[in-house]
Order: C-alpha cells, then structure tokens, then sequence
C-alpha cells in the first residue's frame, strides 16, 4: 500500500506578499483576501475552514466548518454546543483558524480565543436557515454514537412531526461562537519555496504588530 509522494512538486508563482502591501489592521487584509478569492471562480465554498480545538484528552482535534460571519472583532461559526468541538471550545477557548485556498496558493491561520454569541444574534441568523437545516439541528446529537442511519431519520420525522406547521425555534444548545484573534498570518505562496509570509499579533494598545516570518 506504501505510495511515494516524494517527487510530487508544485512551483509558487502567482502572487506576492510585501510589507508595502500590507494595512495596519489584518482584518482588511482578510476581506480583501477572501473577497478575491470568492470572486475568482477557482475556490470551492470560500468560507469552509479547518477549526482546531484541544480536547480533554489532551489531543488536537482539526474539522471543516463554514464560515457564516467576519466582523472586526472576529470571525463567526455555529454549531451544536454539546458536540465534540462544542464542549472542547467550553473546555478550553484557544482555538485555530485555517483558510487554505490551493487555487490562490494562499493560507491564512488565525489563532484566537472561542466565546459564545449572544443568544439574540444566534436566534437572527437561526431563523434564516432552511426548514431541513432546522429541523437537522433538533434533531441530531451531533457527536453522539448512533447505531444506524435509520435511527437518524426516525429522529428528523419525529421533528418533522413536532414542528408540522409550527414555527422551527432554534433549539437551546445551538448557536455560535465567535473567535476574536489574536494572530493572523497571511501566506502567499512562492518559487523555491521562499513564500512570503506575514505574521499580525495583536498588542495590548489592540493595534496590531507585522512581522515577516522566514518560509
């Protein structure tokens, strides 16, 4: 089963990243980024992005999730709270942010720490869901050992029952949560693997410090 992967090569030359370029706040670097990135036809679901968590057994932990907002305070998800990644942010709140868009050759780590939203902004953005993503939510324990698919669509039809020409009210342990950074590195893929990258950390004035990172 052994394949070898050494002579699998990619040469870096689309773009460039150079201090001149770069703003004093991340967060415009960040729209600009991803606004490009989303208008260029090459990246597949822009805003899906590697979230690492710790969890109590001491282990990282990475999964996909999609990005729903960014503001300049930071960057918004939701999710069932009693899932694994859930109670792993209750836990412990440091968490990592990866963007990875290959068709761009550019990544963007975000380090930063977790905190729930305010119930009224997880209510707003929970009634702009699809019926079946609502009654999703109700209806599955994410994270929890199920032993088959059946059970799961005994589950659904059961809400689907429940909520029959009622309104679909956001169940009470889903929401989200919203990472405030603390860094944010921009990586900008180039020849010979000298790729430029751009480390931002947050100072304790809240400005933003910018650094060069050899590749």
């Amino acid at each position: 089963m052994a394949k070898d992967l050494s002579n699998y090569r990619k040469s870096y030359d689309k773009q460039e990243l150079l201090e001149s370029n770069c703003p004093e706040n991340p967060l415009e670097l960040f729209q600009k980024w991803f606004l490009n990135a989303d208008a260029s036809n090459t990246v597949e679901e822009t805003n899906a992005v590697s979230l690492s968590t710790i969890g109590k057994d001491n282990y990282p932990k990475s999964r996909i999730v999609l990005l729903k907002k960014y503001t300049w305070e930071g960057f918004i998800f939701y999710t069932n709270y009693n899932s694994e990644k859930g109670k792993a942010i209750q836990e412990n709140n440091q968490v990592c942010l990866s963007f990875f868009w290959p068709a761009l050759e550019q990544q963007i780590i975000i380090k930063g720490k977790a905190e729930k939203l305010p119930e009224n902004l997880s209510d707003e953005y929970f009634e702009s869901r699809p019926a079946g993503s609502k009654l999703g939510a109700w209806a599955s324990k994410q994270s929890m050992v199920v032993e088959s698919r059946d059970i799961l669509e005994k589950n659904l039809e059961k809400f689907e029952e429940k909520f029959k020409e009622k309104e679909i009210t956001r169940p009470p342990h889903w929401g989200g949560f919203m990472v405030k950074p603390i860094s944010i590195e921009f990586w900008q893929g180039r020849p010979n693997r000298m790729h430029d990258r751009i480390l931002y950390t947050l100072k304790e004035d809240f400005s933003w410090k910018i650094e060069r990172l050899e590749p």
